[in-house]
């Protein structure tokens, strides 16, 4: 098959607006149809071989040349607006960070590739032991930054990270960043994996957009508006002070949801509405305010854009619509003092019911860090693979 030219996947985009206010492409998202995220054929891949390590379920092929050349040379699709007007917020959104065609293109093919869980642990609550199934399929790589992988026969591997490590599994060890040691087998709970190629190309280009740098790659598969997660925090100590964490949205739109965490009993917070041009059903919340997408009405001509409440609308709960290709990074205070989750959307009809994939990067600092996300993730559970002709995942070897 003939490579097509760079041209073919982008057009210009105009500068972003200097308003403070984000615009949802809504024309964009409206010509989307529902055949974009149906199985499609197999496009042809580069002759290269995939990612392999002893610690993969399955081979995991690299990118196709015309999504990798969305990725490395289309990104970011436009520049992020900086949302800092509530109390210890700090957010980049990209809207979108890759082109609507390349995001559901990746989308199609990272949901066909990747081993996934449905991860089953306990915890206890009240002192009770509690069984819990986690609301969405996962999958993980990376290690914190105490150890890194290295091509094995390099007599100085400090300027070998796992950016160039694509190679064999006999070419990748484990060692300690320090002393360049073998890292003990009595070090992590779970076998730490490299990042394989098709998400590493990606996690470069996310660090050069944010200026940040990354060493984990989490990745949720959200099947339906049935799979979730409850609000939470990414704030643990493994991830070290103010940490940096990039949210790619992939396939199928689904609200993200913020809200500030509780203040202290002291304080008081107020209901707050919100009405601008173009905005219709703006709900309230008690707690301090929702403010919620717009719905579209047949013939409607009006533009919706999705405001962000000033520094005097304090606590505004937020709903950012995230459709495929948009991104938040949620960076500084925010994970301190801010709760995000992806809610249920029971019985809502199109993009709700359609399959997503949310990737996270983050980085973390201590072994801790690679045992949470192994243990949370991974797991010990069966792995999960895509099953094109019955559209939905099953366990790896069924029919």
């Amino acid at each position: 098959m003939a490579k097509r030219t760079l041209e073919s996947f982008f057009k210009p985009v105009s500068p972003p607006s200097t308003e403070k206010r984000i615009k949802i492409d809504d024309s964009a998202r409206q010509s989307q149809s529902q055949a974009q995220f149906e199985p499609q054929p197999d496009l042809a891949q580069d002759n290269v071989e995939p990612s392999t390590h002893p610690t993969y379920p399955i081979p995991i092929p690299q990118l196709p040349s015309h999504i990798d050349v969305g990725v490395v040379h289309g990104t970011p699709a436009r520049e992020p607006q900086n949302i800092t007007n509530q109390p210890h917020l700090d957010l980049l959104y990209f809207q979108p960070y890759l082109s609507r065609q390349t995001a559901n293109e990746l989308f199609k093919f990272l949901r066909r590739e990747l081993p996934f869980y449905r991860v089953q642990y306990s915890i206890k609550r009240g002192g009770v032991e509690t069984s819990v199934n986690t609301p969405r399929f996962t999958t993980v790589f990376g290690v914190d930054d105490t150890a890194r992988f290295v091509r094995t026969g390099c007599p100085d591997s400090k300027d070998k990270d796992e950016k160039s490590l694509h190679g064999h599994e006999h070419e990748l060890k484990l060692i300690n960043a320090q002393t360049k040691a073998p890292v003990s087998a009595r070090q992590y709970q779970y076998d730490p994996r490299p990042i394989p190629a098709c998400l590493d190309v990606l996690r470069q280009r996310v660090e050069a957009a944010t200026g940040a740098r990354y060493n984990f790659c989490l990745v949720n598969y959200y099947a339906s508006g049935e799979d979730s997660i409850s609000f939470h925090s990414d704030d643990e100590r493994f991830l070290g002070d103010q940490p940096n964490i990039a949210s790619l949205s992939l396939g199928g739109e689904r609200e993200f949801v913020m809200k500030h965490k509780p203040p202290p009993p002291t304080a008081k917070c107020g209901s707050i509405g919100i009405r601008t041009g173009g905005m219709r059903n703006m709900d309230v919340s008690d707690s301090g305010g929702t403010a919620t997408k717009p719905s579209q009405t047949a013939g409607t001509t009006n533009s919706q854009h999705w405001v962000a409440p000033s520094h005097g609308q304090m606590q505004q709960q937020i709903k950012m619509p995230l459709a495929s290709g948009d991104m938040v990074v949620m960076r500084g205070d925010t994970q301190s003092h801010w709760l995000h989750s992806i809610p249920k959307r029971r019985g809502r009809a199109g993009d709700a019911v359609r399959g997503r994939i949310n990737i996270t990067f983050r980085k973390a600092v201590v072994p801790a860090g690679t045992n949470n996300y192994y243990h949370y993730n991974v797991g010990s559970g069966p792995v999960y693979r895509w099953d094109e002709g019955r559209g939905v995942m099953v366990k790896s070897g069924e029919s």
